[in-house]
């Protein structure tokens, strides 16, 4: 619910009297997103299974105008899961002193959320996520379920605290793994294009880094994994994967120490590589010096794995020009 001002004159006052807080505004902050992803899963399988009782349906037949019968239809299933999710919520408020935010905060979120943004956590869930890139199968299966609503929960309390003029209390969060671990895409394949345009001659190679180097600026680079390709490319997939987890552990430990400070500005994810640090850091060029110094490696990781796929897609087109 959203907060609201109400002003009311009281009996024998001559001046309005504000009156706010009425409904609380913090439903609306990290812990209620999360409660509403959970009842609105819960509530919607809840009122699938009752809407699909026939026994639960009003029939009004055949006269009656179809959208207004499908309305009716499934008047009492609707009924029901209000109810029933409105009768939990008195019982938690009246009886435990609490209620469902709170309770799935605590007992679900904040548990999960320990998990998935700890630096271990993180980095096994993305680096399972750009595997299943390498074979066919978008990251953000994995990625947009497991890490970035509590990600974004991390970056929220970021903004909010820099607001208060607190420090930002969360390495990991929504704008780190755009900064630190996805320079040019999944993959960070930014600099796979340096190293192609730098170290690689091979025409086909240096064709689809041409037409995935525009794209690829804005962190858009599937011209790149399906052009190249990395998808079921095994000496393209170890850097693949790879890659990111060094850039990822660069940028958390130069956060650590102190060096940079904890990201709290939030930027697109389509911002490109330099821009996104100097933006999303509040203008410290020492995040966008970070960010040259995962690129440099990064295109030392890419270049030797580069070569090897360069070498048999080579082989591949001789044998295609002899057959």
């Amino acid at each position: 619910m959203m907060a609201m001002n109400y002003s009311l004159i009281p009996d024998g006052a001559e001046e309005a009297v504000s009156i706010t807080g009425i409904l609380p505004y913090s439903a609306l902050g990290t812990q209620g997103m999360f409660a509403g992803i959970i009842v609105g899963l819960l509530s919607t399988e809840l009122y699938m299974r009752l809407a699909n009782n026939k026994h639960l349906q009003i029939n009004l037949g055949d006269q009656v105008p179809y959208a207004v019968g499908k309305a009716f239809s499934t008047l009492i299933p609707t009924i029901i899961t209000v109810t029933v999710f409105g009768i939990l919520s008195a019982i938690m408020i009246s009886v435990f002193n609490t209620d469902m935010i709170s309770v799935i905060s605590q007992g679900i979120q904040e548990p999960l959320r320990a998990v998935n943004t700890s630096l271990p956590g993180y980095l096994l869930i993305y680096s399972f996520g750009n595997f299943l890139f390498g074979i066919g199968i978008h990251q953000s299966v994995i990625n947009a379920v497991l890490t970035e609503p509590f990600m974004l929960v991390n970056m929220n309390e970021n903004m909010a605290a820099v607001q208060a003029g607190q420090a930002a209390p969360h390495i990991l969060n929504t704008n780190f793994q755009t900064v630190y671990a996805q320079m040019g895409g999944t993959g960070a394949t930014i600099s796979l294009l340096i190293a192609v345009f730098f170290f690689v001659k091979f025409k086909p190679y240096r064709d689809v880094s041409k037409l995935g180097l525009a794209p690829g600026l804005f962190n858009i680079n599937e011209p790149i994994i399906f052009g190249m390709p990395i998808v079921f490319n095994l000496p393209m997939i170890i850097p693949f994967v790879l890659n990111p987890i060094i850039g990822a552990l660069i940028g958390y430990f130069a956060t650590a120490i102190g060096f940079v400070a904890p990201l709290a500005y939030l930027v697109p994810w389509t911002t490109p590589p330099l821009i996104s640090g100097f933006i999303g850091s509040g203008g410290d060029i020492k995040v966008v010096l970070v960010q040259i110094i995962i690129l440099i490696i990064g295109v030392a990781i890419y270049l030797p794995f580069l070569k090897i796929s360069e070498r048999v897609a080579r082989i591949q087109a001789e044998n295609e020009l002899i057959e």
